[in-house]
């Protein structure tokens, strides 16, 4: 089914070629009207094709050949041999050299189908592009061909941030015609095309004049120009955007940085100071407290003088006249052993609240030293944080270097301009000289069998 296709798509393209030969009547009404610098460029366009078509076809033969070839050694080697490990693994490699040859000249064969179709789908684009130019000429002549100015477009006031770049390539679009330099678009569009098949070389003029016959040398050169200076403004336009774009994008990471950096120490102050008054409330408390407490010893010490001074008068008014020397001795003993346990106790109390008062002293010695150490510890967290931010940042800075070294030495490496021959595609090699001396020259006729890949006998059934 395959096979039969690919012949009806044969013989289909083959009718189509004939017809076009049959209608190419251009050449002799070029002639007849005049126009012999067209017809000669179309026919230098038709030898070139025809060419290209012959060295394809010749390029499609050695690969036929080369697969047949390949083939016939491979069932020179099947014929009255016995199988060995070796024979196998030979026969092996000869089978996957042909796959690999098959599959070869059939992915070429798909790209070319593929870069064809392309090609056609373009060409219905510029002739139905044609079409519609030939109409509007019928409509309106164009007075002057040479370059007009675009229409007035009404642009905002720039703004001081903008780079002078892209101010620079607005203007100069302004004064040389908008975005296709005065031209039409579908004029540009061929325009472009032809540079961009001929990269810019001076062998694109020839094949401009047949894409734009309104066109003449002079205005095609303009606009060559015209075009090399617009991507030189571009290339200017995109470097600055991209450092425009770095920094802000530094500008922002410092902002945020800044301000992260604020609202860090803010809290910092805020938590201290949070503490401070803590320790200071605490502090008064204990102070309101000690306070208290002494207020309640002294208290009850003057309660307990005053109750005592009263036993002792009572006692005094009591047995003033029935005590003798012996119990007012007894009495004095007694008052001065009752005084000498008060001043003990006084003694205690005073030993007690000096011992407090060294505990609450050693208690904010050791929180001040707590203070200063947070403090210390985090002075050092600052420090490391920015220390981690200019690493980050020199990295950065780096990289990007980095990457503007590589760009630009792919830049000079893809900057490399190499001269083309091309009849060096038709001259055939040393090995096929060698080759044709004992085989001979192939025939050239249609190809009506298409060859498919072989199935050995030890692989069907797997």
């Amino acid at each position: 089914m395959k096979a039969s296709e690919f012949l009806r798509e044969a013989e289909a393209s083959k009718r189509l070629v004939e017809k076009l030969q049959k209608e190419r009547s251009l050449s002799a009404q070029c002639r007849k009207n005049g126009w012999t610098d067209i017809s000669g460029e179309l026919e230098e366009f038709e030898r070139v094709l025809h060419q290209s078509r012959n060295v394809e076809k010749m390029t499609i033969q050695n690969q036929l050949e080369k697969i047949h070839n390949g083939v016939k050694k491979f069932q020179r080697q099947i014929t009255d041999v016995k199988p060995t490990a070796e024979l196998i693994g030979k026969l092996k490699e000869i089978m996957t050299e042909v796959e690999v040859s098959i599959n070869t000249f059939k992915e070429d064969h798909r790209l070319r189908f593929e870069e064809l179709l392309k090609e056609e789908r373009i060409c219905y684009q510029e002739i139905a592009a044609y079409e519609k130019k030939l109409e509007t000429w019928t409509l309106a002549i164009k007075l002057d061909p040479k370059l007009h100015p675009a229409p007035l477009v009404k642009v905002s006031k720039p703004d001081g941030d903008i780079p002078s770049e892209v101010r620079a390539l607005e203007s100069f679009l302004q004064k040389t015609g908008g975005p296709y330099g005065g031209w039409d678009q579908y004029d540009h569009q061929a325009f472009l095309k032809v540079w961009t098949k001929h990269s810019g070389r001076p062998a694109f003029r020839k094949e401009a004049r047949l894409y734009l016959p309104g066109k003449s040398l002079e205005e095609i050169e303009q606009h060559k120009e015209w075009y090399q200076e617009l991507n030189r403004l571009q290339d200017k336009k995109r470097e600055a955007i991209q450092q425009w774009k770095a920094s802000k994008q530094q500008e922002r990471q410092a902002r945020i940085q800044s301000q992260e950096e604020a609202h860090r120490r803010e809290r910092e102050n805020k938590t201290q100071t949070q503490q401070h008054g803590a320790e200071e409330e605490r502090r008064e408390a204990e102070h309101r407290l000690e306070e208290w407490r002494e207020q309640q010893r002294k208290k009850e010490q003057q309660i307990q003088e005053q109750r005592l001074a009263e036993e002792i008068y009572q006692m005094r008014q009591a047995k003033v006249g029935l005590l003798g020397e012996e119990r007012r001795r007894q009495l004095e003993v007694k008052l001065a052993i009752e005084e000498q346990l008060r001043q003990r106790r006084e003694a205690e109390e005073a030993q007690e609240r000096s011992r407090r008062e060294e505990e609450q002293r050693q208690l904010g010695e050791r929180r001040k030293v707590a203070t200063m150490g947070i403090k210390r510890f985090q002075e050092r967290d600052l420090h490391k944080v920015e220390k981690k931010i200019q690493e980050r940042q020199l990295s950065e800075q780096q990289e990007m270097e980095k990457q503007k070294r590589i760009a630009a030495r792919i830049k000079e490496k893809v900057e490399v301009h190499i001269s083309r021959n091309p009849s060096r595609l038709t001259q055939p090699t040393k090995g096929w000289e060698e080759r044709m001396k004992h085989i001979g020259p192939s025939g050239g006729g249609p190809v009506l069998h298409m060859f498919h890949r072989a199935v050995p006998s030890w692989r069907q059934g797997l």
